[in-house]
């Protein structure tokens, strides 16, 4: 159950953002229906960013909705084919798209709708969200329009560990429903093993069948900076008060490559930034 937050309507002057850093790989733009992100998992990277410190409440405790989120989705993409731009989308980087206030805010909804009058090159939607499943209808009708994959955060298949590092996140069976539904509609789907928690030796066999693809990250090589930021959010010291320190380490995706590739052809295994952008999708 999600704690009562600070909600706020907004009016944005952009939805799309050019793409730097992390996203720098392949991806154009990013797109954040909301701002801030109720989830509140405690290895969560925008913590450390400015788009929380400057706010006066804690991450987690506020929420801005971008009401005209699709109208503005309309205008620049209107404008950057009218450039001859590439689109090639990341739905969402600073938030989630699929968070409890879309079952009635609706934004994400509708941008999709707006993206199927006018879609991207390639959209990647990223959550960690059972009620993605709720588009299942408007994502594989955006499929057949242009490229598309759904990326579904799956950090472990324990549900205590999930519990000991993001409570307010939705559960590990409910999100694998939610995967195996989009795969079953014909969607490209990944299983986003980000970051990586302790996991049982069948997580893999969880995954077969519902997964096209398995991308890992890590505290270590995904905070964008190296792990410092980890370090500032005290995540070491979670590790050693929920009794799995070891698993917090510098390589611990060489260890959750090997482990995967067991399971899955090694062109579907890929790792943090460098291999970040899906390429083929069908």
């Amino acid at each position: 159950m999600c704690k009562t937050t600070i909600r706020n309507e907004v009016v944005s002057k952009k939805i799309l953002t050019e793409a730097k850093g992390y996203l720098d790989t392949g991806f154009t733009h990013s797109l954040n229906p909301y701002s801030g992100c109720v989830f509140a998992c405690s290895y969560c990277y925008v913590r450390e960013m400015p788009i929380q410190k400057f706010k006066d409440a804690p991450w987690g405790d506020w929420l801005d909705v971008k009401t005209n989120a699709a109208e503005n989705y309309r205008k620049e993409i209107v404008s950057l084919r009218r450039r001859g731009k590439p689109v090639r989308l990341f739905m969402s980087s600073a938030t989630d798209p699929y968070q409890p206030a879309e079952r009635d805010a609706r934004l994400t909804r509708a941008i999709l709708e707006a993206m199927l009058e006018h879609p991207p090159d390639f959209l990647q939607v990223q959550t960690r969200s059972p009620l993605v499943a709720r588009d299942v209808d408007a994502i594989a009708e955006l499929a057949e329009r242009c490229e598309v994959l759904v990326s579904m955060t799956v950090e472990t298949d324990r549900e205590d560990m999930k519990r000991a590092f993001a409570p307010a996140a939705p559960g590990i069976g409910l999100r694998l429903k939610a995967l195996r539904e989009l795969h079953d509609a014909g969607v490209f789907t990944q299983a986003s093993i980000s970051p990586v928690l302790p996991f049982t030796p069948d997580f893999a066999k969880r995954l077969e069948g519902i997964a096209d693809r398995i991308w890992i990250d890590t505290l270590h090589i995904g905070d964008g900076a190296m792990g410092r930021r980890s370090e500032r959010l005290g995540m070491r010291k979670r590790f050693e008060e929920n009794d799995v320190a070891k698993w917090y380490r510098d390589d611990l995706h060489v260890a959750a490559v090997k482990y995967f590739k067991q399971y899955f052809p090694e062109e579907r295994v890929r790792v943090s930034k460098e291999e970040a952008f899906p390429g083929e999708t069908k």
